[in-house]
């Protein structure tokens, strides 16, 4: 049997099956790391399994997460998706996803991509933690705090430092599995 993560229960698939094949892998992609930054966002006050559930409903009512289509979205879209029973319908972070999308075009505009900015807090490189249990494992860091005063200054909205943080872990810019995970050592292995 594998040793994962004490936050990933055997009995959950949706914590399995994320756990052994995203967290923590390093993101390059603009529309993932966006996917990453909606979801976050919809998470804030929430358990990450509810958000896990309603992940494909979310894919389908915003647009495959493509970011141009999002930053258009107009008051008629914003309440459609405040019908849709299969997501969280919060206006305000409604609302917080559309003006993202806005804010992430003009920082790849800016910086040419959305990765080559968010990257930058890590100098490009994933941060090898050595946490050798979970209640070790930060909610937050010097980093994130800078993350989320800068997309902040940029215009985003949910960027709390906290869930910066989760972006980073989520997205691979941090290794928090802890050392006794059998994924630790096949992340590490994906950096070489």
């Amino acid at each position: 049997m594998k040793q994962r993560c004490a936050w990933a229960p055997e009995d959950d698939a949706f914590y399995v099956k994320y756990h052994d094949t995203e967290w923590g892998v390093p993101v390059h992609d603009d529309k993932l790391l966006f996917e990453f930054f909606i979801l976050e966002g919809f998470q804030a006050g929430l358990s990450w399994i509810t958000i896990l559930r309603k992940r494909e409903n979310f894919k389908i009512a915003f647009d495959d997460f493509d970011f141009l289509k999002i930053s258009r979205y107009d008051e008629k879209k914003i309440t459609a998706l405040m019908e849709n029973r299969k997501i969280i319908r919060n206006r305000v972070k409604i609302k917080a996803a559309v003006s993202n999308a806005r804010a992430f075009l003009k920082v790849i505009e800016q910086f040419g991509s959305f990765d080559s900015y968010i990257w930058r807090f890590v100098d490009g490189k994933t941060i090898i933690n050595k946490w050798e249990k979970s209640s070790d494992v930060p909610v937050n860091t010097a980093i994130s705090d800078k993350m989320s005063k800068d997309l902040k200054s940029r215009g985003f909205k949910f960027v709390g430092s906290t869930i910066c943080y989760a972006h980073m872990q989520a997205t691979g810019m941090v290794n928090d599995h802890t050392l006794n995970c059998f994924r630790y050592d096949e992340i590490n292995k994906m950096l070489l």
